[in-house]
């Protein structure tokens, strides 16, 4: 039989992508495992690999094609003996479409796979029994299982292998599954205010040159994660200025040390340990929103803004709090740069509890940086100007002087918690050697 190959959700939030690019033709011999597609998500370019072998009988989706659903038919693959006639009837409304592709070998599959049976895609994992055992149903006998309350465990499947197809669901009468412990819903991407039209807009500047630039999947995540940022989460501010004299002279040594070794410490990988260091000193401060409740993290995931042509990535550094200032270097410049290449992987800029966003190497004095939810705070990073200070001795000296701005969820932390957090930050970055302790 045919086989066809759907979009995959390549990440959890990923709802639709754009075929980049098709790296074989129609007609060409699959093997198990080859590349096939670049497919471009609204964070990354990533690999699409075939799972099944075949022959490429139909290329539905030309390369190039934008806003492509998760789970659309992209193409169609023949089986040993099948002529090409046999993929002129593939739609996406098939009760058994077979996404036979995946994102990555190493990445774990959600679905056991058997004989034929077709591995759904990440966002599609299959039901369990309450022994813990899967069900298998196609996608479409699932969606309408979800349409009609109806539990999966409950009915018999009569395709191969015991398979739940659509007639099957369709027969069975409606049984509530049974009820599971609460979950905390993950927050719903905000929908910004009704305002003016595009048309509307566009007719304000009719009479002036313009160029319309549309957005692409990246910006419509931004403008929508931001959206939510502001419309749902309650933010405050917290401002502290910080010397960085010790610092510098602290950095210049340790650099003179490590230039053997090709390692450069930059003032950034310094704010990065502070801030893990200063998550593990105010451990309340180390959490998410969740909806109905707070999730406090263990380890010190911090997450770091770089910004990229037409947007910006927020790679993860995880457990920075147990790496030396050198391993945290190397990590950052490695993600920083394939950030830069959109290559990073969905759960190397996932997560984190907290996020760093430092405009000061463009000049940038001071700013106010938006949340990244579910994170609880961000840290937004000034230039180090020189500037007079008066010293604990009462006398006026110059110092470089770094500007912090704390944005800070009040359903996360109070203001006295955030308070205690940026002392701590600062306490680091004014005494780094203590980042060595």
């Amino acid at each position: 039989m045919t086989i066809n190959l759907l979009m995959p959700a390549l990440s959890p939030t990923m709802e639709e992508g754009t075929l980049a690019k098709w790296l074989v033709k129609e007609g060409d011999e699959i093997a198990s495992g080859d590349v096939i597609a670049e497919i471009e998500t609204d964070k990354a370019t990533m690999e699409f690999e075939a799972v099944d072998e075949g022959r490429m009988g139909k290329i539905v989706v030309a390369e190039g094609t934008e806003g492509v659903k998760v789970n659309d038919l992209i193409a169609v693959l023949l089986e040993e003996g099948e002529d090409a006639s046999a993929a002129e009837g593939a739609s996406t409304g098939g009760d058994d479409p077979a996404p036979a592709a995946k994102e990555d070998k190493s990445e774990p599959e959600n679905v056991p796979v058997s004989d034929k049976t077709p591995a759904t895609s990440p966002a599609q994992a299959a039901p369990e029994a309450s022994d813990g055992s899967r069900i298998f149903a196609s996608p479409l006998a699932r969606r309408i299982a979800k349409d009609k309350g109806l539990d999966l465990a409950s009915v018999k499947g009569s395709g191969p292998k015991g398979r739940i197809v659509k007639a099957d669901v369709e027969k069975a009468e409606a049984k509530p599954a049974d009820s599971a412990p609460a979950k905390a819903d993950a927050p719903k991407a905000a929908v910004a205010p009704a305002g003016m039209s595009a048309d509307a807009v566009a007719k304000m500047y009719a009479d002036r040159d313009f160029e319309e630039v549309p957005l692409d999947g990246m910006r419509k995540t931004i403008a929508a994660r931001l959206s939510e940022a502001k419309q749902t989460i309650p933010h405050f501010y917290l401002r502290r200025d910080i010397i960085l004299d010790e610092l510098m002279a602290f950095r210049g040594q340790l650099n003179k040390s490590l230039e053997s070794r090709g390692v450069k410490l930059s003032v950034n990988d310094f704010i990065i340990k502070a801030c893990a260091l200063a998550l593990q000193d105010v451990p309340d401060c180390n959490a998410v929103w969740a909806g109905d409740r707070v999730l406090k993290l263990k380890p010190s995931d911090v997450a770091v803004a770089v910004a990229i042509e037409g947007g910006l990535f927020t790679p993860v550094l995880r457990d920075a709090d147990t790496k030396t200032l050198s391993s945290l270097s190397k990590e950052m410049k490695d993600l920083a740069g394939r950030a830069r290449d959109r290559k990073l992987a969905p759960h190397e800029y996932q997560g984190g509890t907290f996020a760093i966003s430092n405009l000061g190497m463009m000049g940038v004095e001071n700013f106010d940086a938006v949340i990244n939810p579910p994170h609880a705070s961000i840290l937004a990073v000034g230039a180090g100007v020189k500037k007079p200070v008066v010293g604990v001795d009462g006398e006026l000296k110059v110092a470089t002087v770094m500007s912090v701005t704390l944005s800070v969820d009040h359903r996360v932390i109070d203001g006295a918690l955030g308070a205690e957090f940026l002392a701590a930050i600062k306490g680091y970055l004014e005494d780094p050697m203590n980042m060595l302790a």
